[in-house]
């Protein structure tokens, strides 16, 4: 039996007397700063032999070690460098220390190790593969993935809470944000763009909770979303159509169920000539337009001071001579000024919000121009909606884990007090075979009122794309 399993093998039985010290690492505002904070918290470890000690102490002694000959100085954003930087010092602490391993094993803790000293531990291997598209950490030792849309646990655990919590402050601390007791959840993002969501104690009672959103390196294309039947390819033509003719675009939905995915795939239909602002609580879209302007809102600092909200944005945005404006998410007051911006010349505005259905849109973004406090009638607002809003496109997460656009919806006016609705498309299921939901995105066989604005812009759709001259089951 090699060394590495008699140590794991002998993990179970010296959990008990494994010391973690309190406290999470005072990460700085750059990668260098990091690597000195981890220096200066480095891990008492035993001296004991590694065969009389468990594999986490092992790997603490050794990268204990390596952490104190590290230079603090190195730029560590320079990965290939300071990995094989890293490989040499490894290499030879295993030889003074006269610690032999087998290859495997060797190569095991060395990745281990680079990924608490470059990564996020224990996350890494689940954030390289592509295959995730979530990952869930509830508490130290429950880790779930989403793959496929099926939640799954998986068999990786951290050491402790605090270690868990030195990871959320590498991920929280390069963006000048904090969570601690007086703040105990944050909304971040990791270098490329995943969103990340934590919540510490005393709000979470399981320990420090980690819920990262992933973004493929690769976003995903519009021949894809046609394949994958999460979209047709007459209601995507339709969509790219009231983008180019400047249409103002909201996608509603459900968590999960695809929204920013779509408006990533929704922003690239914008001419490559115009001034793009996009705004978000956590920057995470990815437009491939070169004029883009990206602003991002700002949580209070420690005063409770230095707060700029995403209606504050909004506002900002008008001064900034857009084209157009994207924001992330509509969840509160902001919504107002959002209506406001479309009614106002930003013509071709984008923006996502929460919610059960199309009609359940214009309901949510009704209350939340309420919660502006400007005690305005009920009439005026809905009449602000119906003027502002051309289109919704709204997506659902099915029960076999996929996710469909189920509906595109056009605002057609109001009667009386009551905003006028038409689908355009509607999803249609026509059975279920293997556990997978099967159906299409359909046309109901309407020409939207908007018509004559799409055709201004050169655009002509032949009438097939809305099921016009078809025989259909409606």
């Amino acid at each position: 039996m090699s060394l590495l399993k008699r140590i794991e093998q002998s993990q179970g039985n010296n959990t008990a007397s494994q010391k973690q010290p309190a406290g999470t690492p005072a990460a700085g505002s750059s990668d260098n700063s990091r690597l000195s904070s981890l220096q200066a918290r480095r891990v008492n470890a035993p001296t004991a032999s590694p065969q009389a000690g468990t594999y986490f102490d092992l790997k603490t002694r050794v990268q204990n070690k390596l952490l104190g000959v590290l230079d603090p100085s190195m730029d560590i954003t320079k990965t290939d460098e300071v990995k094989k930087t890293i490989q040499e010092l490894f290499e030879q602490i295993l030889t003074e220390e006269n610690i032999v391993l087998s290859r495997p094993e060797r190569h095991r803790l060395f990745e281990q190790i680079t990924a608490e000293i470059l990564g996020f531990g224990p996350l890494q291997p689940l954030l390289e593969d592509e295959s995730i598209t979530e990952v869930m950490v509830n508490g130290s030792k429950n880790i779930y993935i989403e793959r496929g849309g099926k939640i799954h646990r998986v068999p990786v655990t951290f050491e402790s809470n605090e270690h868990v919590m030195r990871i959320i402050d590498r991920i929280v601390a390069p963006l000048g944000r904090r969570i601690d007791e007086s703040s105990p959840y944050v909304d971040a993002r990791l270098p490329d763009g995943s969103r990340v969501n934590a919540v510490i104690p005393p709000i979470s009672l399981v320990g420090p909770t980690l819920t990262i959103r992933k973004f493929s390196k690769n976003p995903i294309t519009v021949e894809q979303l046609v394949q994958f039947g999460s979209i047709s390819a007459e209601a995507l033509q339709f969509l790219k159509a009231c983008v180019e003719a400047r249409l103002n675009l909201v996608i509603s939905g459900g968590t999960g169920s695809g929204k920013t995915t779509l408006l990533n795939i929704m922003s690239s239909f914008i001419p490559g000539d115009e001034r793009i602002l996009t705004i978000e609580n956590a920057a995470e879209l990815q437009l491939r337009q070169e004029h883009v302007v990206t602003l991002e809102s700002r949580p209070p600092n420690i005063e409770g001071r230095g707060e700029i909200t995403i209606r504050a944005l909004v506002i900002n945005a008008l001064r900034m001579r857009p084209d157009r404006i994207v924001v992330g998410e509509i969840r509160d007051d902001a919504a107002l000024d959002m209506l406001q911006a479309m009614n106002t010349g930003h013509d071709g505005s984008m923006t996502t919000l929460h919610s059960n259905s199309p009609r359940d849109t214009l309901a949510r973004l009704e209350t939340m121009t309420l919660m502006a406090g400007m005690d305005l009638p009920v009439r005026a607002i809905r009449e602000q909606i119906s003027s502002a809003v051309n289109v919704i496109c709204h997506q659902e997460r099915m029960r076999d884990g996929t996710r469909k656009v189920v509906a595109v919806t056009e605002v057609s006016g109001m009667e009386g007090d009551v905003i006028t609705t038409t689908d355009l498309f509607a999803f249609e299921q026509t059975g279920v075979e293997n556990g997978k939901i099967v159906g299409r995105l359909r046309p109901t066989g309407l020409r939207p009122k908007f018509m004559d604005k799409i055709e201004a812009a050169g655009i002509h759709l032949p009438p097939s794309i809305f099921g016009v001259g078809e025989r259909r089951r409606y």
